[in-house]
């Protein structure tokens, strides 16, 4: 496995190089004599105090830090909460004249100031590091002590050293790999960053290690499931390694914010060859493709096994579970949410475009994107860097969409600063906003290619989030945690136009193999309209991007005064199966002309064609 010893090397900027790598921890010398001390040999120990054994009480500790599940020997606890340890001595400790200290370290270059190297001395109160230290009692040569390690501390694989004080130096343990301990954050310490109070949310958010994400579209949901196995073997060493090879600096890692917005990055294989490589084509013969990943073990030990090489193939849910995997791992509490029509604003101007050609067709080639759903994560932690009152929930999201600081990322963004439209506060408020609530704005072009805004659907966007149930595989609507019920924009689109005697209302059912589009019309006014509608039908992919078009035809409608009316639009199955691969979308864009206001409506509406159900019939039989 490569080895990332510093980020950057001293050149006369920095005294020391920085460590970026917990894959290796630095050899501690055995002996470290005083400056004054004769003669300049370690001299006979004789009675002096001696370390035989270091115990690190790996089933109990364990089972009071809520890693009993991890599939791994070495000791793993929760920062902000106690362990025991035990330190076996040559006779026994006798705090009057002995004298020994605890030294914790992480990295190649340990400094007691960057918090990768912790010295603990027993009864010293005032420790620089903010760990503490007690004698629990000492049981013929055994000495046991409760080390509580920061609320703060940093995440990861650490080294253990006894150093016993003598006249003439110090003498430490021998490196002992059975003695080293993960550090991972901790819900259960109310003074850590990620602490959840509800027990409850505990079990479901870092605990469970399967779940359910959830895909289709808003009108017939599906949902796949998905094994998280952060418990698994290879699992917690793959998720350090995502960091070190990603060269985020060991002192960084002591902070849940950077530590997930450095994952976010990392977790795609754009930038920095992260951990999945993302493919929307249909094609992936070169790798695996989306929708056969069942979980992300395999795809974690196969990029840990093989040194940092991208897996392929990823799309949005595959990067939300691998990513929940990491961050349950790691002991932040962590779930995959689903957004429905979830739009993709690629310029900031929270708002999404659609442009239609002067005949009313849809112009694939300038028009923004939404998709029919997309998956993220949120993370709960506290906001140290922004008002409190946005701590909670927060945004992540590793599919690569935008860059954001130069990477491909999002978030944390706050739950909180979204519903409330505060989006000033980093990081990636206004993109996720737009995801949730920007405005569908639809644009028409002239014969000179002049285009003006024919209206604006302020509904679309954001029709429903949902995220697994606790303790149950249904899904858990928290839309009213993003938005308003009913939103009022804060913002105004110039040129807005929409006819207010005529309403537009879509919807696409399925009749076994056909397609329904029903068209709804209210006239609202007391004089008759007559409305020239253009049709386009298209297959798309989830993400909105148009996979091909397959119909463009034209339907009037007549309306008398106040008078409604439905139409209804077959679409059969011979006119779009032979276009359909893998988990294809439909998407129906209708616009209307009024003839006698020369206003214009616009409507879209989408609707998930799915696969058919497998089920699988066992007899057995008895055979004599």
């Amino acid at each position: 496995m490569p080895i990332f010893d510093t980020c950057e090397k001293n050149r006369g900027r920095l005294n020391r190089p920085i460590s970026c790598s917990n894959g290796e921890n630095k050899i501690m010398p055995e002996f470290e004599m005083f400056k004054e001390a004769t003669p300049r040999a370690p001299m006979p120990t004789g009675g002096n105090l001696a370390v035989m054994n270091i115990n690190m009480y790996e089933k109990i500790n364990r089972l009071s830090h809520h890693t009993d599940a991890y599939k791994l020997s070495k000791l793993i606890i929760r920062r902000g909460q106690e362990f025991i340890m035990g330190i076996i001595f040559n006779r026994k400790f006798d705090p009057k004249t002995d004298l020994f200290v605890i030294e914790f370290l992480i990295g190649k270059n340990p400094v007691r100031t960057q918090k990768t190297l912790i010295s603990l001395t027993p009864g010293e109160n005032k420790q620089i590091s903010n760990w503490g230290v007690r004698v629990v009692e000492t049981i013929n040569t055994e000495t046991k002590l409760g080390i509580t390690p920061a609320a703060d501390c940093i995440v990861g694989l650490y080294s253990t050293y006894v150093t016993v004080i003598t006249n003439a130096g110090k003498q430490r343990s021998q490196r002992n790999q059975t003695t080293d301990f993960y550090v991972l954050f901790n819900p259960w310490a109310q003074k850590d960053q990620v602490y959840l109070k509800n027990e409850e949310e505990r079990q479901e958010y870092v605990l469970n290690d399967v779940g359910m994400i959830f895909n289709g579209d808003y009108n017939n949901i599906g949902s796949r499931p998905w094994n998280y196995g952060q418990f698994q073997s290879g699992i917690l060493e793959a998720c350090i390694f995502i960091l070190d090879f990603g060269k985020m600096p060991l002192q960084y890692r002591d902070d849940a914010v950077k530590v997930v917005r450095k994952a976010s990055a990392m977790i795609n294989s754009l930038d920095d060859d992260g951990v999945l490589v993302g493919s929307w084509s249909d094609d992936f013969m070169l790798g695996t493709a989306p929708t056969a990943w069942t979980g992300s073990v395999e795809i974690l030990n196969q990029y840990y096994s093989e040194g940092g090489v991208p897996v392929k193939f990823a799309q949005c849910w595959v990067y939300a579970g691998v990513f929940n995997t990491f961050l349950r791992c790691l002991g932040l509490p962590a779930r995959v949410i689903t957004n429905y029509a979830s739009a993709h604003d690629n310029n900031g101007n929270l708002q999404t475009n659609i442009v239609l050609d002067e005949d009313g067709s849809l112009d694939t080639k300038v028009s923004d994107t939404i998709w029919n759903f997309h998956c993220w994560n949120e993370v709960f932690l506290k906001r140290n860097d922004i008002p409190e009152k946005y701590s909670g929930w927060q945004v992540v999201d590793s599919t690569p969409q935008e860059i954001s600081e130069g990477y491909y990322r999002c978030g944390p963004a706050a739950v909180a600063a979204i519903y409330n439209e505060a989006l000033g506060y980093a990081f990636d408020a206004k993109f996720v906003f737009s995801e949730v609530n920007s405005d569908v704005v639809y644009h028409k072009k002239d014969k000179y290619g002049n285009m003006n805004v024919i209206y604006v659907d302020k509904t679309y966007v954001g029709k429903l989030i949902v995220t697994k149930m606790i303790s149950s595989n249904d899904y858990n609507d928290i839309t009213n945690s993003y938005k308003y019920a009913e939103r009022v924009s804060r913002r105004q689109i110039q040129m807005q136009v929409q006819d207010p005697d005529v309403q537009l209302y879509t919807q696409a059912t399925k009749n076994n193999k056909d397609i329904m589009l029903t068209m709804t019309f209210n006239n609202l006014s007391n004089e008759q309209r007559t409305i020239t509608c253009k049709i386009t039908g298209k297959v798309e992919y989830y993400t909105g991007a148009t996979r091909t078009q397959f119909m463009f035809l034209t339907h009037e409608v007549s309306l008398q005064p106040l008078e409604s009316k439905q139409e209804v639009i077959t679409v059969t199955a011979d006119e779009y199966k032979n276009i359909i691969i893998g988990q294809s979308f439909l998407c129906f864009l209708v616009y209307g002309f009024i003839n006698e206001t020369t206003m214009s409506l616009s409507a879209m509406e989408s609707i998930h064609l799915g696969t058919p159900q497998l089920f699988l019939e066992v007899h057995t039989c008895r055979c004599i």
